[in-house]
């Protein structure tokens, strides 16, 4: 018997959503088969059999779940014999077949509401269809419509609710728990970043790629990581677990919420490649098309807040990390402040100071 563990997918939350099984219980399973989809705060991610044989849920789908919590079983190690066509399920028992695609309980609930017909769901040509998929099928209200239509009145009490978002509930765990997990502490210092905005400007037209401060502190960033190990660790009870690359995180706000996808061993990578990456991450920031794997590993976090007059941030610990590093923009040429929060548990006021000089360094040292 093998068990189908739910396996950890991102550093902000700590537990997920069982949304639909894509195979029914007691269903037949070959081993990398697709069986069911979990939601995190960011995105929608399928989970894959082990092994061949029965699959026997253990959780139902809407249950929340944590990482390694097992949510089904596979019994029998032999590859099963192709299982017959499924009969149609009743409305709300879970995803079913809409002229061929495997549609999930959020999408269908949305095609319901919207009342897409199955053609438009075939015609997306998907195996598995998802609630972003509809939203693609949603027809746009004319301009008169929309115009004409009455603003929501006020709700019971002091005033009118508004709904928090998935993305922002997400973001609100994953502070909830950094607040109540890590002793952070905050170190600033103040960064000449004239020269190097002036060499970004150079780097974009060479690599014709964006390159501004987020391009050049995940450069710089990631290449402390060999003299200072500690900065991309991971803490488990009293010991730090170092990392063997630095996968910098970088935090994303372009309206449609936070989000903080990954640069993966970003040493190893030529500034045209952490500029293409970044720009890649900016259009699925704005469109929500994020995979869950852009999402999750970061072992050190660089927070963005270079809009206009911002001069400090204090950014929090984002759980699974020990540091985020605050990025401000220059106001009127003047020095920007460059902000550490750090883990006290693993890193003191001396070390954030010399990390942070070594960054100042090798940041007004491009030219």
């Amino acid at each position: 018997m093998a068990e189908l563990l739910v396996p950890k997918l991102n550093n902000n939350d700590t537990d997920y959503v069982l949304t639909d099984w894509l195979v029914g219980d007691g269903g037949t399973v070959t081993a990398g088969d697709p069986v069911a989809v979990v939601e995190t705060s960011k995105a929608s991610e399928e989970l894959e059999a082990d092994a061949s044989g029965t699959l026997h849920h253990i959780a139902p789908a809407g249950a929340r779940c944590r990482p390694g919590e097992a949510i089904a079983d596979v019994r029998g190690g032999a590859a099963p014999a192709p299982a017959p066509p499924a009969p149609a399920q009743p409305a709300g028992s879970g995803p079913r077949q809409v002229a061929g695609p495997l549609v999930t309980r959020p999408a269908q609930a949305l095609i319901d509401e919207l009342g897409i017909g199955a053609e438009q769901v075939a015609a997306l040509g998907l195996p598995v269809v998802r609630r972003q998929d509809v939203e693609a099928l949603r027809p746009a209200a004319p301009a008169a419509e929309a115009a004409a239509t009455p603003a929501p009145g006020p709700a019971v009490g002091a005033g009118r609710r508004e709904p928090i978002g998935r993305v922002q509930q997400g973001v609100g765990r994953a502070v909830d728990l950094s607040h109540r997990t890590v002793p952070a502490a905050y170190t600033v210092v103040r960064m000449d970043l004239g020269p190097a905005l002036a060499h970004a400007a150079g780097l974009t037209r060479s690599v014709r790629r964006p390159v501004g401060l987020a391009e050049l502190f995940v450069r710089q960033v990631a290449a402390l990581h060999g003299d200072f190990p500690r900065f991309f660790a991971a803490i488990d009870g009293t010991d730090a677990v170092l990392a063997d690359a630095p996968h910098i995180g970088v935090t994303l706000d372009l309206g449609e919420g936070l989000y903080v996808p990954c640069v993966r061993d970003a040493a190893a990578l030529t500034m045209a490649e952490i500029a293409t990456r970044l720009m890649k991450y900016r259009i699925a920031a704005t469109t929500g098309t994020f995979r869950e794997s852009d999402l999750g590993g970061a072992n050190f976090v660089i927070t963005l807040h270079t809009e206009g007059d911002v001069v400090l941030a204090i950014p929090f610990v984002f759980p699974g990390t020990v540091c985020a590093l605050a990025v401000t923009s220059p106001a009127d040429g003047s020095p920007a402040n460059i902000g550490l929060a750090y883990d006290h548990r693993l890193i003191n006021g001396r070390d954030a100071s010399l990390f942070l000089h070594a960054l100042k360094t090798s940041m007004e040292g491009l030219a």
